[in-house]
């Protein structure tokens, strides 16, 4: 009865005003971007976007550790990926400035394409090391020229289960740029919007900020020691909520790899 309820409500208010709501949020930000070439006149559109999202879909975000971001501070995020609304989960709850790493078929699609790239956000190429790497060197400029922060799933794709091992991209950006990397946590968002499903359901999701780890100085044959230790602390926090173990570390080494060959 749950599942049919769910389901009516997905019909007749969620996917809808879901619907709705992207698409005037993503048409004002596009005005907004024509007075605001920075990108951050965008950025605060896209966090009411996602307040308009988290309402609609009756969720929750409790967030811990958020005192460890300073205003005005620029990071490197790294999170787990399970959701369609881990973005709109995370995008209200982070109070700097940031733009996000996608992968480059969404720059192709229509409306989405356009706004991403408005917007500042970067296309990886997951499948061309090289170009993948000339992405994580142009982000890691921007940290450092514009003072904002960037934001990976190092994962690389949302999962349902264990963490995959994360690639090395977010470890060389933090680097190269010389800024705190953080882990955060994401528990529940699954639930919310399970892989392979579009059935969007209420519920809780708790957004736990981890310890930024320093990289100042930090060589870069470290990135994948760096990688290791970012996802053992997020699957430590996975494991703490009662999670499945999240298995032998193995690297993802396509960074690595361009990094090593030049």
């Amino acid at each position: 009865m749950s599942n049919m309820l769910a389901r009516l409500r997905m019909i007749v208010w969620t996917g809808p005003m879901i619907v709705l709501a992207t698409a005037f949020m993503g048409s004002v930000s596009l005005l907004v971007s024509l007075f605001d070439s920075s990108g951050n006149g965008q950025h605060r559109v896209a966090r009411g976007w996602s307040r308009m999202l988290l309402w609609i879909a009756r969720v929750r975000v409790d967030v811990e550790g958020q005192h460890k971001i300073a205003p005005g501070g620029s990071y490197v995020f790294v999170a787990n990926h399970r959701s369609f609304f881990d973005i709109p989960c995370i995008l209200p709850n982070i109070a700097v400035q940031f733009r996000f790493l996608a992968i480059k078929p969404l720059f192709s699609v229509p409306f989405i394409g356009y706004h991403l790239t408005r917007a500042g956000h970067l296309p990886v190429n997951e499948a061309n090391a090289r170009e993948s790497l000339k992405t994580t060197s142009e982000a890691a400029r921007i940290v450092q020229e514009r003072g904002i922060s960037i934001l990976l799933f190092p994962e690389g794709e949302r999962t349902d289960g264990r963490l995959l091992p994360f690639k090395d991209g977010a470890a060389y950006i933090a680097i190269k740029a010389g800024v705190p990397i953080v882990p955060i946590t994401l528990i529940g968002a699954r639930e919310i919007v399970p892989r392979g499903s579009l059935l969007v359901r209420g519920g809780v999701v708790r957004m736990i900020v981890g310890d930024p780890a320093p990289t100042l100085d930090l060589p870069l044959p470290e990135l994948s020691h760096l990688s290791q230790s970012l996802r053992e602390s997020i699957g430590k926090t996975l494991e703490d909520a009662g999670a499945p173990p999240i298995g032998p570390y193995a690297a993802a080494p396509a960074v690595s790899a361009a990094v090593s060959s030049d």
